[in-house]
């Protein structure tokens, strides 16, 4: 079984950094692309950053500038550093990944979330 497991997120003060991780374990083959989403109360989940598995990269207006995702392959881990914080920022961000485990089998796959609170 493949697992996602989160960790970084926190409270903040608006301009602050945190960085994100997210770490897949289990019976892995390669991972495609891994993401990084966000939700708000209230609000749908939305896409924030997108890595491929050669490193290209995508964000939306809102991060483009402030948000950087990487991943090293080699430990399976994608991350997120995120500058210049502010406070709608503040969300669950969660971590996914599209990968191929040891049956062949491409899946989707979803972290627990971790909270981050930016405040004013």
């Amino acid at each position: 079984q493949v697992q996602l497991v989160e960790s970084g997120g926190g409270l903040v003060q608006a301009g602050g950094s945190l960085r994100l991780s997210c770490a897949a374990s289990g019976s892995i083959v390669i991972i495609n692309t891994m993401n990084w989403y966000r939700q708000a109360p209230g609000k749908q989940r939305e896409l924030v950053a997108s890595i491929g598995r050669t490193g290209s990269t995508n964000y939306p207006d809102s991060v483009k500038g402030r948000f950087t995702i990487s991943r090293d392959n080699a430990k399976n881990t994608v991350y997120l550093q995120m500058n210049s914080l502010k406070p709608e920022d503040t969300a669950v961000y969660y971590c996914n990944a599209d990968l191929m485990d040891r049956l062949g089998r491409v899946s989707d796959y979803w972290g627990q979330g971790t909270q981050v609170t930016v405040s004013s």
